[in-house]
């Protein structure tokens, strides 16, 4: 016991520094139980493969996947305009809805599911994420408050009443409580999170990670020589390679890609393939080319071929209004030619760019002028930069060419910070049939199925850019931390350090009277949770507190809703729930932000509860 104790202890010494990654002090911890023989092996690793933990992982997919489609941009939008410009507002909303959202969704699911939007929330009204991230984990917690099914320790208690033959809760028995925590989190909260999160801003220590994709189509003016052809039935295009056509001969224009619609059998699921132009490439009917070049020339190409012409305002589809080039998986890069480079003095045509590497070479940067048509003739000179287009691989393997040029900036980092906005709709229908399976008694699947099923589904459906995008949404530090804490509950129950707490504390208060001993059951439990699962310390305080009550001779009610309430309402603990761990990389928190936060919240939240609960369910 006293082993246990100590290396729980030093644990916590450890996350309270924050001189080392939380997730090595948890493993360290974890292999301490393992070499004093406290834990077996299968039980040290029961935490991998729990079944909250499984759940995080695809979570973190689905979450991403969320991001990575645009749909997080475009709800937080929504959500915007209602909050105006108020900080005051757009944190009751977010309270508010993430409350709604946690008491018919697992806390776990809530977050996940709101932390995309948030983030993209608040960088749409100019806040630090680490401002709203906090309050949205507690937020899910508060929520679960308010329904039966809205966390795991309300079921036990209703389990232990039932059992004691006390009847049963109904669904809304909570509501109540779930009102005045949500209502108390907000209140305290919102001075706390301005006071202590507010200076969390991402550093970049000066690092220039180079030009976006927008500021760089800007720079060279792509949208203003930039025309979009519809090739239609019957026009002589049809079935003609790129390569046959020889538009810069002809022309003296570029096929910069080509658009193409892909019709499934529901039109929610329609979407666009965007290709790269390559020599080989086949002109189809209803094909959208994108060409760059001379006004007049583009329009004599169009005549030739009787295409039609698309103004600024016409779209290849309903959800592209309004847009000129995306980066789906044709992106764009600056290269500089080095002096000992074999292009120098050579034409772009002669380099031969599309033939040997699969690129356009879209203009010329020239100390401070910009060359943008009759690119073929032209000269290199060494320095110049290059503005060339391709698929992101191609342009990622011009970087192995480290005698010729040099790539300026990270194309790949580039290409995945493109939202795949045309899967919004994909994503957004993935989401609520996980929703629905995760709500709905009558669907037999279990959460974590549900999750699992949503993540893979995610990938499956192109909602992100590869599989390896999808793995890199996980964040391996968060896992690994509440697998190896999970653990320790299992080792405190084993070592009999939890009960002997637990009745010792309840014991002594007991000739205080019913509120004295209310209050020690609560903060008893909101001080095991801290260490524990909320799970774990519902099972193990409920008997008490039941007994406790019984040997006072008044109601077990207000007592059991002590601590459900002290379990699931721990917010001093980064891996006290799920959802304080899912915010922590995301808003960038150290172990002693939750302390500076979340202490202060629950211990008034304790007091509240304590004065409250005997007012609604009196002994």
């Amino acid at each position: 016991m006293l082993i246990t104790i100590i290396i729980l202890v030093v644990a916590a010494a450890f996350f309270v520094s924050g001189k080392f990654r939380s997730d090595i002090v948890a493993l360290c911890a974890l292999l301490a139980l393992l070499i004093f023989q406290i834990l077996t092996p299968e039980e040290a690793l029961s935490g991998f493969s729990n079944q909250v933990v499984i759940m995080m992982v695809g979570l973190f997919v689905v979450g991403g996947a969320i991001f990575q489609t645009g749909l997080a941009k475009m709800i937080s939008s929504k959500i915007l305009k209602l909050a105006g410009k108020s900080e005051l507002r757009l944190f009751l909303l977010v309270m508010l809805v993430t409350g709604g959202i946690g008491a018919f969704v697992s806390n776990t699911g809530t977050v996940a599911l709101m932390l995309p939007i948030v983030v993209s929330l608040a960088f749409n009204a100019g806040m630090s994420p680490s401002r709203l991230l906090m309050p949205l984990a507690f937020a899910s917690s508060m929520g679960g408050m308010m329904t039966l099914i809205g966390t795991p320790p309300n079921l036990i208690i209703q389990d232990t009443l039932t059992g004691a033959g006390y009847g049963e809760l109904s669904f809304f028995s909570f509501l109540p409580v779930g009102l005045i925590c949500l209502a108390t989190g907000i209140i305290v909260l919102w001075p706390l999170s301005r006071l202590f999160l507010s200076k969390k801003e991402k550093k970049n220590d000066g690092v220039q990670t180079g030009k976006t994709l927008n500021q760089l189509a800007n720079e060279y003016s792509l949208s203003a020589n930039l025309f979009r052809l519809r090739a239609p039935e019957g026009s002589p295009i049809i079935g003609q390679t790129v390569s046959a056509l020889d538009l810069r001969k002809k022309y003296k224009i570029n096929i910069l890609e080509i658009r193409r619609g892909e019709t499934a059998q529901h039109r929610f699921l329609k979407t666009v393939t965007q290709e790269f132009a390559s020599a080989g490439t086949i002109i189809n009917p209803g094909d959208i080319l994108y060409v760059t070049g001379g006004e007049q020339s583009v329009e004599m190409f169009a005549a030739d071929y009787r295409m039609d012409v698309l103004d600024e305002h016409t779209s290849e589809e309903a959800a592209y209004a309004g847009k000129t080039l995306a980066f789906y998986d044709i992106g764009i890069a600056e290269i500089v030619l080095m002096s000992s480079s074999g292009m120098v003095n050579r034409t772009v045509r002669e380099a031969g760019f599309r033939d040997r590497f699969n690129v356009n070479v879209l203009g010329i940067r020239r100390k401070q002028e910009y060359i943008l048509h009759d690119l073929g003739d032209e000269k290199m000179h060494s320095g110049d930069v290059l503005l060339v287009q391709g698929t992101w691989q191609d342009i990622a393997r011009l970087g192995q060419e480290d005698t010729e040029w040099v790539v300026l900036g990270q194309p790949l980092e580039q290409a995945a910070k493109v939202t795949l906005d045309y899967k919004a709709p994909v994503a957004a229908l993935i989401m609520v049939l996980m929703v629905a399976m995760m709500v709905f008694d009558f669907i037999p699947v279990a959460p974590v199925t549900a999750v699992m099923i949503a993540g893979v589904l995610m990938v499956l459906t192109g909602c992100f850019r590869n599989v390896e995008a999808a793995y890199k949404t996980i964040n391996w530090e968060t896992i690994v931390l509440f697998a190896a804490m999970l653990p320790m509950s299992l080792a405190l129950e084993k070592t009999g350090v939890s009960g002997l707490i637990a009745g010792a504390l309840t014991e002594g208060l007991g000739s205080l009277g019913p509120v004295a001993v209310l209050a020690g059951v609560y903060f008893t439990a909101s001080l095991m949770t801290m260490f524990i699962s909320n799970t774990v310390t519902a099972v193990l305080m409920a008997p008490i507190a039941l007994q406790s009550a019984v040997q006072l001779g008044v109601s077990p009610v207000p007592f059991l809703f002590a601590v459900t309430v002290a379990a699931s309402m721990c917010f001093a603990s980064p891996f006290s729930t799920p959802p304080n761990a899912l915010v922590m990389p995301a808003g960038q928190y150290t172990f002693m932000d939750y302390v500076k936060v979340g202490l202060p919240l629950q211990i008034i939240m304790g007091i509240v509860m304590v004065i409250a609960l005997p007012l609604l369910f009196p002994f």
